[in-house]
């Protein structure tokens, strides 16, 4: 699964070609968690809430860049959280 950013501790990574609804993974630590690109609610998994909030903070800055990227299925760097 091709990595787009990392930032905090935190990877996000997409996978081409998975399952809907389009959703990109967060991993921080043993910790995972499963995003919406649509509603960036996490969907699936057991993040701890401060990162849960950094990815929703990131997501929601790059949400049309993920949603392109899921549509065209071109992958490409994101910038960190800042």
């Amino acid at each position: 699964m091709p990595e787009i950013t990392r930032f905090y501790g935190i990877v996000i990574k997409l996978f081409f070609g998975d399952h809907p609804p389009p959703h990109f993974h967060a991993i921080y630590g043993e910790y995972v968690g499963l995003f919406s690109i649509d509603t960036i609610e996490m969907i699936e998994g057991d993040l701890p809430n401060r990162a849960k909030k950094l990815v929703i903070e990131w997501a929601t800055i790059n949400q049309k860049d993920l949603i392109a990227m899921w549509n065209q299925q071109v992958f490409r760097k994101l910038p960190p959280l800042e």
